[in-house]
Formats: structure tokens, C-alpha cells, sequence
């Protein structure tokens, strides 16, 4: 009888045994699941409280004392006529009928970024265009007056310096924009319609946009934060509070902020503000090439891959490109490891270094990819410092102040170096040039049957006596043959 107790006994604790091991072996399997899943869920939720709270404050309170307001006055003549704009009435009044033109100053508002603890600042150009006077608000409230070091209108970038008696600023460094990807977080830190700094988040929307028509060297850095009018000269900065590049431009057709910004890379400032501090001018280096973009159509005559590169449709003499044996048909993949994808990339990216640098180039030829290294310098020829007065009454052309149409004259002018003849840069109003009918711009490319190529041929032409006072002169005008003759 006891041994039958027991032996039920023992089936009911094998039973309870049983039923307590499954359990545990389920509760065991359901943790090791939740161990060796996927961690998407466990990042979605926050494990504390700190997590909960995490902020961009501790960044901003680290960068925004590095950037600046900067105030702009600037003289405006303004007519004392109602009716100046009005040729009907200034052909018969004059455009003075109301009193002399008045000056007015005009005041307008930007910001700027520190970038050298000793006063050095970067901001926009059409910030500063033109101020007679300059004035730097630090983010604690104090004023300075600014001293313009270096204004370049083709990269829309100015650089000024305040005194701050020896004590060290709060300045940014400089980020590597070649890390920069889209979808990186950034800040935008400005002054917007001179409310006061002003902070807005959101990503890197797209790099290297040099279709927007902003200024000559057009690489910038795209962003969703929003910049408004007011944040030009403002900084854009990394999550490491690093400075990405300058707010230069907002896509709006309404002028508020559209969700469309563009900054100047932070590369391309540094080499601005370090040629204004250095040499107080920029040099830029050329490649002397000129190219198109890779179609998808071209990509497939000449069987590559896909479309992108810049393709080499000529080379100047004796540049840099010529040197390192580039080709015409070559197409340019990449430049100094990055991407190009037209002429204007690939000109952004030469203008960031220095003269003398070599940078290594991706090269397709003849369906393979080579390494061609070239070294940059200077463009030769010519410069503004170089321009020759006209003066004489024996040829139409007096009072013209001409130039060879070198690749450094072309560089300053925003001429295209491949053009050749003699360029008209001023006419002399009332001399025999301005009544000729030639004008500022003009290529000079024949003087009486003979081709000119370069100032002394033109000297030549002009001094031979075989014409009997009849002068023919034939000029390049954007590209349209004009020719014109007289009789002195």
C-alpha cells in the first residue's frame, strides 16, 4: 500500500518536474532569441534618461560664439528728380531738373565666421561689396571695427580682421569636406532677417551642385536647414562643431527659406583665407583644358562604363595639362581622388590648391583607367598690369587700351583663355576708337587683311604706311565677326 503511495507520488513530481523544466526551457529560448536578434528595436528606445534628453546644445553653445554679425554701410546716390528713371523727362529737363543727386548711407546686415583666434573672419562677399565702413558684433554683444583684407567676387568669399587687443576668439576649424556625405547632420548658425543668431538643423542634401550660377568656382554644399536672408556669411557645421562650409544662397521664390541652401566648401574658404593672410591675393592655378560633360550618348561612343567624367575637347600649350601628356579625347574621371562631372567641378577643385601642388588624375583612354599626375601653376601671360593705351591719329584705333588675351588676362576678366586676338578693355570716350564703333570686350583678330594673334603683330599693323588712310579692322564680338572700315 505505501509502495503504491509512493509510486503515484513519484509520477505526479516527474509530472510537476517536467512541466517546470519546459517552462524554464521556453523562458530560457525566448531570451536567448531577444539576445541574438536584431538590435533595431533596442535603438528606437532610450535606455535612460540622459538618452532621453540628448540635444544639440552642448555643439551650438561650442561653436555659436564663433560666429559673428557683421554690419555693412555702404554711400547710395539718390536722384532729387521724381522723374529720373524717366528718359522722356531728363531729355527735356535733365535728369538734375530737381536738384543734384543726393548720397545716402545704406546699412545692410550679414554674418561671419572666426576662423583664426588672432580676428581673422570669412564671410560673403555681396556682404561687404562696396561698404565704406565695416563693424563685427561678437555673439557676447561686443563691437569692432572691421578692416576688409581681401574682397574675391568670383567665389563670393570676403575676408576681414578685427582687433581684439590679444586676447584669443572662439574660432572654428576646419572640416575635410572630402568626408562629407549626403545625409550627414549639420547645423546652420546665423543671423536671419537680423533677428538675432539664430540656429536651424537638418542634413546635407546633395555635394558638389555646380549648376546653381551663383559665383565662377560653383561647387557648393547643398543643405535642408533652413537659411534665410540675413545668414549669408553664416557657418555650417558638423556634428564635431567643425565649419562644413559658408551659407552663401537660399533657392526661394518667395525669399524665406524653401528648404533648398547652399554653402561654399570648407576647403575652398580655407584657401581664400589663407591667401589673404599669407600673399593678400588669391593666385589660382589652372589645368588649361577645356572640356564637356560625359553624356549618356557619349558615355556609349566611347564605350564607358556610364555617364560622368569631364571630356577633354582641348588643351592650351604648354599648360599644366600638356605637360602631363593629357590628351585630347581623354576623359577625366576623377581629380585628386573625387569625382568631376563637369568643367566647373574640375576648375573648383585645381582652385584649391595651391600653385606648385601636383594631384593625382583618373584618366579613360583607349578603354583603360590611368593615374596621370599633374602639376599646377599659375596662368601665364598678361595681366591687367600689362594694359597698352593706344595714342595716335594716324589709325582708328586711339584711345583703346588693349592686351595680349593671355590665360591670366582671360582668368581676371572671366574670358575664355582659348580665345585669341587682341582685347579691347577701355575705350577713351570721344577718341577715334570710341567713334570707330569697336567696344570694351572686343577681340581685335584683323587689321587690314592680317590676322592678329598678339599685341606686337597688331603694333606691327597699325604702324604699316600702305594703306593710304583706309583702315578695314575686323573684331570678335561673343563670338560674331564684325568688321568695320574708315578713312582717316
Amino acid at each position: 500500500m505505501v509502495g503504491d503511495i509512493l509510486m503515484v507520488m513519484t509520477r505526479h513530481i516527474n509530472k510537476i518536474l517536467f512541466l517546470v523544466s519546459a517552462a524554464l526551457a521556453a523562458l530560457l529560448s525566448l531570451v536567448l532569441v531577444s539576445l541574438v536578434a536584431p538590435p533595431a528595436m533596442a535603438q528606437l528606445l532610450p535606455n535612460s534618461r540622459e538618452e532621453i534628453q540628448l540635444s544639440f546644445a552642448p555643439l551650438v553653445k561650442r561653436a555659436s560664439p564663433a560666429v559673428v554679425n557683421v554690419y555693412s554701410e555702404r554711400l547710395v546716390r539718390q536722384s532729387g528728380s521724381p522723374f529720373a528713371g524717366d528718359p522722356f523727362f531728363n531729355r527735356f529737363f535733365g535728369p538734375n531738373a530737381f536738384g543734384a543727386p543726393r548720397e545716402r548711407v545704406q546699412s545692410s546686415l550679414g554674418s561671419g565666421v572666426i576662423v583664426g583666434a588672432e580676428g581673422i573672419i570669412v564671410t560673403n562677399n555681396h556682404v561687404v561689396e562696396e561698404a565704406t565702413a565695416l563693424k563685427v558684433v561678437l555673439s557676447d554683444r561686443r563691437e569692432y571695427e572691421a578692416e576688409l583684407v581681401l574682397a574675391d567676387e568670383r567665389t563670393d568669399l570676403a575676408v576681414l580682421r578685427i582687433d581684439p587687443e590679444g586676447e584669443a576668439l572662439p574660432f572654428l576649424e576646419f572640416a575635410d569636406t572630402r568626408l562629407t556625405e549626403v545625409g550627414d547632420l549639420v547645423l546652420a548658425i546665423g543671423n536671419p532677417f537680423g533677428v538675432g543668431q539664430t540656429v536651424t538643423s537638418g542634413i546635407i542634401s546633395a555635394t558638389a551642385r555646380t549648376d546653381v550660377g551663383i559665383s565662377d568656382y560653383a561647387f557648393f554644399i547643398q543643405t535642408d536647414a533652413a537659411v534665410n536672408p540675413g545668414n549669408s556669411g553664416g557657418a555650417l557645421i558638423d556634428n564635431a562643431g567643425k565649419l562644413v562650409g559658408v551659407n552663401t544662397a537660399i533657392f526661394s521664390r518667395s525669399g524665406g527659406s524653401n528648404g533648398i541652401g547652399f554653402a561654399i566648401p570648407a576647403e575652398m574658404v580655407k584657401r581664400v583665407v589663407d591667401s589673404a593672410i599669407n600673399e593678400g591675393r588669391i593666385v589660382r592655378p589652372w589645368l588649361g583644358l577645356k572640356g564637356q560633360p560625359v553624356t549618356n550618348d557619349i558615355a556609349k561612343s566611347l564605350e564607358v562604363e556610364r555617364p560622368g567624367g569631364v571630356l577633354v575637347t582641348e588643351i592650351y600649350p604648354d599648360s599644366p595639362a600638356d605637360k602631363a601628356k593629357l590628351r585630347k579625347g581623354d576623359v577625366v574621371l576623377k581629380f585628386d581622388g573625387r569625382e568631376v562631372f563637369d568643367e566647373n567641378g574640375l576648375k573648383f577643385l585645381a582652385a584649391t590648391l595651391g600653385e606648385g601642388e601636383s594631384a593625382p588624375m583618373s584618366v579613360y583612354r583607349n578603354g583603360e583607367v590611368k593615374v596621370i599626375n599633374v602639376k599646377l601653376t599659375s596662368p601665364p601671360g598678361a595681366t591687367e598690369a600689362d594694359l597698352t593705351l593706344l595714342e595716335s591719329d594716324k589709325h582708328p584705333l586711339s584711345g583703346a587700351e588693349v592686351a595680349d588675351l593671355s590665360p591670366a588676362l582671360a582668368e581676371s576678366l572671366r574670358r575664355d583663355p582659348f580665345d585669341q586676338g587682341v582685347l579691347i578693355n577701355r575705350i577713351v570716350r570721344r577718341s577715334l576708337a570710341y567713334n570707330f564703333g569697336v567696344r570694351p570686350g572686343d577681340l581685335i583678330i584683323e587689321v587690314n587683311g592680317t590676322a592678329i594673334k598678339d599685341l606686337k603683330g597688331l603694333m606691327k599693323a597699325l604702324e604699316a604706311d600702305e594703306n593710304d588712310g583706309v583702315w578695314q579692322v575686323a573684331v570678335d564680338r561673343n563670338g560674331r565677326r564684325l568688321s568695320r572700315t574708315v578713312r582717316l
